[in-house]
């Protein structure tokens, strides 16, 4: 029998580890949650940029795979847990729409919360600070307005069928909570949030994490 390679999640409470971590606990998987010190900027450390050379969180280890990217990492978890049925079947249209809803989510919101959150990183000029958080925040409005419209009145992105889309949907709809227009007062958005949160390994995920209501 081949030996059962490690699975260790590099993490920090809220980031967004929460979405591979979700999926580990959906697939019931065995691994272990290694803490990163984001407020003392760990992630900047010589023995973590080994792991990540943009110092950013998650990591994922698997056996000698080392692997970041958050998509990727979710992608790759999909693919390992075929059993948990976070994806469709490879080569069916069901797998390219999930595709789409992967890659929309980590290249717009999730892109894009970078200016919300950091956004003296965008600009030179302190005084422009304030302004680019408020068009980011802007953006980030008008893409969760489509986002909603696509959705539509179905149960999940995929339509019957849950899958990690509407786990990375969650969690960048909690990024949000703390917006002027927060994306859970969009009422399709909301509902999906709600039918997520309810799910036993996603109260799980929340409850290790230490993340406390409101949690969108």
């Amino acid at each position: 029998m081949p030996r059962e390679t490690m699975l260790a999640l590099y993490y920090y409470p809220g980031n967004a580890n929460l979405l591979p971590h979700m999926i580990l606990r959906e697939a019931g998987a065995s691994f272990e949650l290694r803490f990163v010190d984001q407020p003392n900027r760990a992630q900047k450390s010589p023995e973590y940029l080994k792991l990540n050379p943009n110092g950013r969180i998650p990591v994922l280890v698997d056996g000698d795979l080392v692997l970041f990217e958050t998509a990727a990492i979710a992608l790759h978890l999909c693919d390992k847990f075929p059993e948990a049925g976070l994806a469709p079947t490879l080569g069916t249209p069901e797998r390219a729409a999930f595709y789409k809803w992967m890659m929309h989510l980590t290249n717009t919101p999730q892109a894009e919360y970078r200016a919300w959150f950091y956004p003296h990183e965008h600009t030179v000029d302190e005084g422009a600070v304030e302004g680019v958080k408020q068009k980011a925040g802007e953006r980030l409005n008008a893409m969760f307005d489509v986002i909603s419209a696509q959705l539509g009145d179905k149960t999940w992105l995929l339509g019957d069928n849950f899958s990690a889309a509407d786990l990375f949907l969650l969690m960048l709809i909690r990024w949000g909570r703390a917006m002027p227009r927060p994306p859970r007062t969009i009422p399709n958005l909301q509902g999906l949030a709600e039918r997520v949160l309810a799910r036993p390994a996603v109260q799980k995920t929340f409850e290790i994490e230490g993340l406390k209501a409101p949690f969108i």
